[in-house]
């Protein structure tokens, strides 16, 4: 959708939003520098808020030694946090090594931004959790597994960890206990 009219160009709604960038490959990182030193240098901080490259620890094992290794999760693509505006669009999609947004039709067109859970989901898989998900829960609380291998067996909580929503849970299973550690929206309060 093209806005039209309006004495700014300015966006409706001035509402942050989360889009991707598609960068050419390989240059996911210095797209990511480049743009944040264009946003101090060209003033874009109240419209232009975080760059984020998504990725995610892989183990390695190189000449037989385990190592934490990075890994793109969308190589050639990097997500902006920001307000769409005429000057926000025209310094993310001229900044070197950015080749256009996704979600856009071209022709100058805005494009779309990601929906909310699909955020969550990335930002959650990076350990960069957003905070929304809030939980009243506390140490010793009996909780019900929701997803994954351990979905529906019930546990204690045996730690909690509110600043990146997780939990620590011990779960009994086959006369043992079994202890692992899960996010706030894989637990229900029992």
């Amino acid at each position: 959708m093209t806005e039209k009219g309006g004495t700014d160009g300015q966006s409706a709604t001035m509402e942050k939003n989360w889009f991707v960038v598609h960068t050419y490959s390989g240059y996911e990182n210095k797209v990511r520098t480049n743009l944040e030193k264009r946003v101090d240098t060209m003033g874009m901080q109240d419209k232009i808020f975080r760059v984020v490259v998504p990725e995610e620890e892989e183990i390695d094992y190189k000449d037989g030694k385990k190592r934490a290794v990075m890994r793109k999760t969308f190589p050639g693509y990097v997500l902006v946090e920001m307000i769409m505006t005429d000057d926000s669009w025209y310094v993310v999609r001229n900044t070197p090594g950015v080749t256009g947004f996704i979600g856009s039709s071209g022709g100058g067109a805005k494009p779309t931004p990601l929906m909310p859970e699909e955020v969550d989901f990335i930002l959650r898989q990076m350990g960069m959790k957003e905070g929304k998900v809030e939980m009243d829960v506390a140490e010793g609380d009996l909780v019900e597994v929701l997803e994954g291998p351990f979905a529906n067996f019930q546990g204690r909580i045996e730690e909690v960890d509110a600043a990146k929503g997780k939990v620590k849970v011990a779960v009994e299973m086959f006369g043992r206990e079994t202890k692992m550690e899960l996010d706030f929206v894989q637990i229900r309060k029992i």
